[in-house]
């Protein structure tokens, strides 16, 4: 019978059934092989691959000569994979994170892994053996990084060592058990082309784009949660000049700006041992003194709007920043709010005033039927009139028009 997990369709008990004998083989050779590394003194960490290697195929004979069973050779070269993730990599989730093609993995508990493919949430077979199991591999994830998750710190927010977003919570906060997101990043980012190929943008659409930031517009780019405002950040950055200085600001370091000459900043919470706070309104004061050409905010979300908007309106055109908003015309009403919670105390007028002599061009993005990501709008902010805000559409996207062309 054949132990490997993932050999059916999901959701059909038998191979539900086959999986788990075939993890409750692999936590086995696990065990049996850190003892053996344990009683030579040995770990992980110190010995070298092929000796590993070696060690886990002796731990598979033995584990397999006390159960009377037998591996076929693909087998027994995956039971032997799994287990050097397990020793030397983050277990379960390793060969998920190692797949090219999952977007996201969420684990929510032991039992219960999802992974996004294509825009699409699919569970797997993949599994943790109990709570402990998952915890050490959370430890494992969270120790590199210089976080400490506990019933006193019961959630981290951070990256992986290849850039992946990271976000971890566990009892007492989490009723039902540790959860972990991880969002990964493509190796080689997407490109404008990508993004017209895979129709979240028509190439009218990005050629406007590409030409307001060689143009030094200053650009907010808007969206709801897992909408592609990162991503399109990320292209929009692309089409900056070779010879710009450009300063990024972001919470966990998602950008891949491809110039030489990048500065890249990220926040920092308190720590335990009482580090302060570092908040992305620091980092914009501080940005200010680096002599930017532009500077690219990865979200506005708090005090930082204040500063952000005057850098846009006082010297650094050209800069770049997303915000959480349903529309564009949400999106100015959101820095509204922004502005006036955190210090600029001022009419609606005088404060409408300050944020479009910033801001020139919202850009909306959204996630549609299917999990399809794409650009639905492109507003240019030439002014007010009155008090209301003056904008005039250049871009409505193929799904949000009826056919009129996508530039107008």
């Amino acid at each position: 019978m054949s132990l490997l997990p993932y050999a059916a369709a999901a959701g059909n008990n038998d191979d539900i059934q086959v999986s788990d004998q075939y993890q409750d083989m692999k936590f086995r050779v696990f065990e049996v092989t850190l003892e053996y590394l344990d009683r030579r003194g040995v770990t992980g960490d110190t010995i070298q691959h092929a000796a590993l290697l070696d060690e886990i195929a002796r731990a598979i004979s033995i584990v397999l000569g006390s159960r009377g069973l037998a591996l076929n050779t693909p087998e027994r070269s995956q039971l032997i994979l799994d287990v050097v993730n397990e020793i030397t990599g983050f277990g379960p989730l390793q060969p998920l994170l190692d797949d090219p093609g999952i977007d996201d993995v969420i684990v929510n508990g032991p039992r219960t892994i999802y992974v996004e493919r294509k825009g699409e949430l699919e569970p797997v077979n993949a599994r943790f053996r109990d709570m402990d199991h998952l915890m050490n591999v959370i430890q494992r994830i969270v120790a590199p990084i210089g976080r400490r998750i506990d019933e006193a710190n019961p959630y981290v927010d951070g990256r992986l060592p290849d850039g992946s977003r990271l976000n971890v919570v566990i009892p007492p906060v989490a009723l039902d058990g540790p959860h972990v997101s991880i969002r990964k990043f493509k190796a080689v980012p997407f490109s404008g082309e990508d993004l017209v190929r895979n129709g979240s943008m028509t190439a009218e659409g990005l050629r406007y784009l590409s030409g307001a930031v060689r143009n030094r517009r200053n650009i907010l780019i808007s969206g709801g949660t897992g909408s592609g405002k990162t991503t399109l950040l990320n292209v929009l950055s692309s089409y900056v000049g070779p010879k710009e200085r450009v300063v990024t600001i972001e919470d966990t370091a998602e950008l891949r700006l491809q110039m030489a000459h990048v500065v890249r900043m990220e926040t920092r919470a308190a720590t335990m041992d009482g580090a302060r706070e570092i908040t992305a309104r620091d980092l914009l004061r501080n940005a200010l003194r680096m002599r930017p050409d532009r500077i690219i905010l990865g979200e506005v979300r708090s005090h930082e709007a204040i500063e952000v908007l005057q850098a846009m309106g006082t010297g650094h055109d050209g800069s770049m920043a997303t915000i959480h908003a349903n529309g564009t015309s949400d999106a100015m009403e959101r820095l509204e709010m922004l502005v006036g919670l955190h210090g600029f105390s001022s009419d609606l007028r005088s404060v409408r005033r300050f944020i479009v002599s910033a801001v020139d061009i919202v850009v909306q993005t959204m996630r549609g039927a299917g999990g399809r990501r794409s650009v639905s709008s492109v507003v240019e902010i030439t002014g007010l009139e009155g008090s209301h805000y003056m904008q005039r559409e250049i871009y409505r996207g193929p799904e949000q028009a009826e056919r009129k062309g996508a530039l107008q």
